[in-house]
Order: C-alpha cells, then structure tokens, then sequence
C-alpha cells in the first residue's frame, strides 16, 4: 500500500495504519537522526518525538507530496530541538555509521570516514549522508531540508571540501588513487 493510502487510512481512524508508516521509515529516520544529533540515544527520542508529532499533523500532510519528506521536516526540526536543549553540539560523541560495514573497506578507512564525517557540523553531515548514503537528488534534498536547489548544491560542495579535509592522508592509497 503506497503512503498516500496509508495515510487516509490514518486519517480515517484505523488505528493500524499508522503503525504501517513508523514500521516502514523508522529505520531510515534513525540512521538520520543518528547522523545529525552523533547519539543513538538522543536519535531514539527525536525519532520517537517526531512520529508523535507527524501523528498529531497528519491532516496537514498534502497527499500530493512524498510523506518521507514531509516527515523527515518534522524530524530533522526535533533533531535541531533537542541538540538545542542538550546542547550536544559541544560534546563530542562517536558517529557509529552501519552504512560504512563494507567488507570492501579496509577498517582504518571506515573509521577515518568517521571520524571525518564526526567532525563535520550538523548541517553538513546531514546533507552528505542524505546525498552520499541515502541517494537523495537535489531536488529531494531541496524538499527535504526546505532550501533551494542552489543552496543544496552550495552546502554539498563546501561540505564535500571539509570531508575531504577530513579525510586528508586518512584513506589508504588504493582508496585515494595513490599508488
């Protein structure tokens, strides 16, 4: 059943069809929630927040528009919200990325890309991994973070500059194309 289906179920007052969307996207909005706030902890609350939240606006949600998206404004907003409230952005804490469990990449690659991507602000770790590890287009990216195109397109570019500074001399040269 596509979501826009679900969601009139929603809407109508079954009470297992919003059950359907947390089971389907609950996964996807931790793994970003985790790369914003660096606490899986933190992440379950601000996910769990925001289907609480999601839940309550349901009316509002325009069936035209992909609800990910829609949902993942009301995430990425209980993400900041807490950060805020925690002041988690001065505490360093480790970035623990699944997605980096290549058995291609050597373990000294995958944890100099996270500690590069660790390093990171928010903003701009966000933008990489919804670009780099969950495909998003610029255009998913724009309707996601509620920015232009143009402005995605500007932080990407910065936020690939930092990574790589990040990452200088981290790869082993097979990864950087050194011999």
């Amino acid at each position: 059943m596509d979501d826009s289906a679900t969601v009139q179920r929603c809407l109508k007052g079954e009470p297992d069809a919003f059950r359907m969307l947390l089971e389907r996207y609950q996964g996807r909005a931790l793994g970003h929630a985790i790369a914003i706030i660096r606490n899986r902890d933190d992440a379950q609350d601000a996910v769990q927040e925001a289907f609480l939240n999601a839940h309550r606006a349901l009316h509002t949600f325009d069936r035209e528009r992909v609800f990910y998206s829609w949902f993942y404004a009301i995430l990425r907003n209980c993400c900041y919200k807490l950060l805020a409230r925690r002041r988690m952005d001065a505490v360093d804490h480790a970035v623990r990325l699944d997605l980096l469990e290549s058995p291609t990449l050597p373990v000294d690659d995958r944890l100099a890309i996270e500690r590069a991507l660790a390093g990171l602000s928010p903003t701009d770790r966000e933008v990489v991994m919804l670009r780099h590890f969950d495909g998003l287009s610029y255009a998913e990216l724009a309707a996601s973070l509620g920015i232009p195109i143009g402005t995605v397109m500007s932080r990407l570019f910065n936020a690939r500059k930092r990574l790589r500074d990040g990452l200088s001399g981290g790869l082993a040269p097979a990864q950087t194309g050194e011999r």
